[in-house]
């Protein structure tokens, strides 16, 4: 079974009318999830956090950090702890998960949200 890290951006007014019961949520059956006691449970990252963790990102140079990976698709997969990937791209797979993740707490910064984030 393959874990995966999950995350979510919520306005942290759309948290607190769940907290107070103003607002009802149905994420619908197909985003329901339940703890199961397997994992750490879900954590909550205030916009504070989530700010800082949008500036460490963007800090992150891409080229520094890659230039120790070995240039043997298989080795840089195993190094990685990813397996094998199917176009052998470890570098450009690695930099597109960086990219989406700048994206994600960027975006999450400027309008001040927080993050949900949990393994599935």
């Amino acid at each position: 079974m393959a874990l995966t890290q999950q995350f979510a951006r919520v306005a942290p007014e759309h948290l607190e009318r769940l907290r107070t019961g103003t607002e009802e949520w149905d994420p619908g059956a197909e985003n329901l999830r339940v703890y199961d006691g397997f994992t750490d449970p879900p954590r909550l990252l205030q916009p504070t956090a989530v700010a800082d963790i949008a500036r460490a990102l963007d800090a992150l140079d891409p080229g520094a950090l890659l230039a120790e990976l070995p240039d043997s698709p298989d080795e840089a997969s195993a190094v990685c702890g990813l397996g094998p990937l199917s176009d052998g791209d470890v570098r450009g797979h690695l930099v597109e998960h960086l990219t989406a993740m700048r994206e994600f707490y960027g975006e999450a910064a400027i309008h001040e949200q927080c993050v949900v984030t949990w393994i599935d």
